[in-house]
């Protein structure tokens, strides 16, 4: 369709039988016809909106699933690097002393690291209380609400 000034119309098209959108309300409509009506538009417009929030939840989790991928490759080169230095860290001790001892060092710092870090988030796990416990506060209060104005 072109409009007036010879353009392509962007009007939203109406289904068979149903007025555009932009038209205006006849007055002699009844209002179980304009109630028809209403619910057809606000359907419509659910349903966009629906789409649309479909289209952009997917935009984000494809840009998270790159995010997440590009953290996971690093943190792969983060380990590999960690176990070049600590061999070139194992050889250079070897210098002073035997390459054993240099190894064992390098392998009990290591594990000192490791026993830091568990015992640290095993203290801040016990923090965690997976029960959310305002919702619960919150839904007995509800329910005592709705009790009380039951009787």
């Amino acid at each position: 369709m072109a409009d007036i000034r010879g353009g392509v119309d962007t009007r939203p098209s109406a289904r068979p039988g149903e007025p555009d959108a932009t038209e205006p309300i006849e007055a002699g409509k009844s209002l179980g016809e304009l109630v028809s009506q209403l619910s057809a538009d606000f359907s419509d417009l659910v349903s966009t909106q629906l789409e649309l929030a479909k289209v952009e939840i997917k935009e984000e989790v494809s840009r998270a699933g790159k995010g997440a991928g590009m953290i996971t490759g690093g943190g792969l080169a983060a380990y590999l690097a960690l176990v070049l230095l600590s061999f070139a860290a194992a050889w250079g001790l070897s210098e002073a002393m035997p390459t054993g001892f240099a190894f064992l060092i390098v392998g009990l710092v290591w594990a000192a690291v490791a026993a830091f870090l568990v015992l640290t988030g095993r203290n801040q796990l016990r923090t965690v209380h997976p029960v959310p416990e305002q919702t619960k506060q919150s839904i007995k209060e509800d329910v005592e609400w709705a009790k009380q104005q039951r009787t």
